[in-house]
């Protein structure tokens, strides 16, 4: 018998660990694999599609709150991240296994894509469910809002559009979902090359202009019910479009996308405030003025969003060659660097001309004091300017290149493999003050199955298995 078949066989019964001393590590790999993605796709999938988190007992399912037996999540960790993960396990082994792992979620993707042409947060295949939406499928005539908000619909269409890949483009109802995705993303897009974080039709038309500092007290005044349908940087919205962008001028040879990342580049360059401040807001008006949005995000300079438009310039660039998208950012990171906080942190917020960080209160008050902020909101992020410095260096020596994934170290493949329990599961457990997407509250000591962990390690698997395949 073939010795890896042996082993495959022999994991339905034995535990991993008790494996180890028999095989080479990448057989062990590719067995703890399986059987970890077979135990997720069998008993943690609903209509083929996934949360964010699984009681052990299998009975509470949780996303952005608790979730229903008939809903799935998109935003990643939930169903686009599993499937992916999915796509990459098949590239590196050839099982047709996780092919189909990842075309039952694709599968659920399409069955939850709205008449607008994106997705919501959730998908609900009970059409009287409290999350159902406007589904092209007609099983459903509710809410047909598609948002780009924390990569909903990004990665939904990256994932398809991989998955579409894989299964050769003869999947009609995949590959079509994938055009008519593309098609609303271009209606969507501004047309000084902003996105909105929700949309529902074709964008509304204005001419584009620089970004300026508002000349009215933006303090009080200009707070827009809609600013939803405003051009938006938040919650990394730039990287995450320009990442399918990409990918669908990779896959398809489509140019519409090219022109789109460039378009959303151009955007970047207009946004860019002026000095004394050459960063980025976080939400425009359709003036190119820094505004409101919820009633803890004001008028104002974005540490975490700043840091993503230098990326995604630096994206765009590696895909045109057009250095004028290199241009502004000695400028931003000059900026950046100039408004680290003492302990090394950017502030989420730095007040429009002054500099000076900005914070709310409980009662959402606006301070320069960080002494009693909201805790259900993030007011400092981490900088990565060094980090940028070098990409910048590296693109203007016209060697950048899209990053590779790294493969774990021997050490860390054996850890993961460790952690694999006898059932094929990753099993987490809650402890005091851990932050968690969807934020539920478990308590210290409760135990669960976490997807961000489950596509976390498989992936690094998949990494060594690929990285370690005979030439």
């Amino acid at each position: 018998m073939n010795p890896l078949r042996f082993l495959l066989l022999a994991s339905f019964y034995l535990p991993i660990a008790a494996l180890a001393a028999e095989s080479p590590l990448r057989e062990q790999a590719i067995v703890g694999m399986k059987r970890a993605a077979e135990f997720y796709r069998a008993k943690a999938a609903a209509h083929g599609g996934y949360v964010y988190y699984t009681s052990l007992d299998l009975r509470q399912r949780w996303g952005e709150g608790k979730a229903t037996d008939d809903q799935i999540f998109i935003q990643p960790p939930g169903t686009p991240a599993v499937g992916m993960a999915f796509l990459k396990a098949h590239t590196a082994t050839g099982d047709k296994f996780y092919l189909d792992a990842a075309q039952a979620a694709a599968e659920a993707l399409v069955f939850g894509q709205l008449q607008s042409g994106g997705w919501a947060q959730v998908i609900d295949f009970d059409p009287r469910g409290a999350k159902a939406g406007q589904y092209r499928n007609g099983k459903s005539r509710r809410r047909n809002y598609s948002t780009f908000d924390d990569g909903i619909s990004q990665s939904a269409l990256r994932f398809l559009m991989h998955a579409d890949q894989a299964l050769g483009f003869k999947h009609g109802a995949i590959h079509e979902a994938t055009e008519f995705a593309r098609k609303a993303v271009f209606a969507a897009q501004h047309p000084n090359g902003a996105f909105p974080q929700v949309w529902i039709g074709p964008a509304p038309q204005y001419p584009p202009v620089k970004a300026s500092f508002p000349d009215y007290e933006w303090r009080t005044e200009n707070r827009l019910k809609n600013y939803y349908n405003m051009p938006t940087l938040n919650d990394d919205l730039c990287t995450y479009v320009a990442q399918m962008l990409e990918d669908g001028w990779t896959i398809y040879q489509d140019e519409r996308c090219r022109t789109a990342l460039a378009k959303l580049g151009d955007f970047l360059l207009l946004a860019q405030l002026p000095e004394p401040q050459p960063g980025w807001a976080q939400q425009y008006d359709f003036k190119t003025r820094p505004i409101w949005a919820r009633k803890f995000e004001p008028p104002a300079l974005a540490g975490h969003e700043s840091q993503d438009a230098i990326e995604t310039l630096l994206q765009v660039h590696r895909v045109t060659g057009d250095a004028k998208y290199l241009e502004p950012i000695p400028r931003a990171l000059a900026w950046l660097k100039r408004s680290r906080l003492a302990d090394g942190r950017l502030a989420r917020y730095y007040e429009l001309r002054t500099n000076k960080p900005l914070y709310m209160t409980s009662d959402y008050q606006l301070t320069n004091s960080d002494a009693e902020v909201p805790q259900h909101y993030g007011w400092k992020n981490a900088a990565h300017v060094e980090q940028l410095e070098q990409a910048l260096a590296t693109a203007q020596s016209g060697k950048a290149k899209a990053p590779q994934p790294k493969a774990p170290t021997e050490a860390q493949v054996r850890q993961i493999l460790r952690d694999l329990d006898a059932q094929g599961r990753w099993v987490s457990t809650a402890t005091e003050g851990m932050k968690l997407v969807g934020q539920p509250k478990f308590a210290p000591g409760f135990q669960f199955l976490a997807s961000e962990v489950f596509n976390k390690h498989l992936e690094a698997l998949t990494d060594y298995v690929r990285s370690t395949a005979k030439q």
